[in-house]
């Protein structure tokens, strides 16, 4: 039987230190609250991502500081899927902070030129067996470490 070969979807697994939850303040109902958690889950592009915001602002006002970090770590998760990552981790190296980036074996898709070019020494390349890259944040701040993340998988 011929049919059209499916990807196995990458496992991936975010370990950034970044608060990001649904403050029993903001949404009460255990019930409304499993919903707004189910639709962030559900992102899988930027539109998506728009109108899960849309949504939260139109039912409960502006967003806490938590909520904006657990959909930016919605957007990371859809961004590193398709970079094929499979894992994304906060590692402390000295009294600096670092991400470290975790690649599928052989599934290595970005442009280490690129990369270079932008970063230079803020940046080191690990080969292996699961390639991983490592990136200097040079801060602890939550919103820094959500947006650098973020750029660096846009590239």
């Amino acid at each position: 039987m011929k049919g059209i070969e499916i990807e196995p979807e990458v496992e991936l697994q975010i370990d950034l230190n970044v608060t990001s939850y649904i403050p029993d303040e903001y949404i009460e109902n255990a019930n409304q609250k499993i919903e707004i958690y189910q639709n962030i889950a559900l992102c899988q592009n930027e539109e998506n991502i728009q109108n899960i915001i849309d949504e939260i602002i139109d039912r409960f006002g502006d967003m806490p500081t938590e909520v904006e970090n657990l959909i930016a770590i919605s957007r990371i998760k859809y961004l590193a899927k398709q970079l094929k990552i499979n894992k994304i981790a906060n590692k402390n190296i000295g009294k600096k902070t670092a991400v470290i980036f975790t690649f599928e074996p052989n599934q290595f898709e970005l442009d280490i030129t690129q990369i270079v070019k932008k970063y230079g020494n803020k940046i080191k390349f690990s080969a292996g067996i699961k390639p991983m890259i490592t990136l200097e944040i040079g801060t602890d701040n939550e919103r820094q470490i959500l947006n650098d993340v973020t750029e660096f998988l846009r590239m």
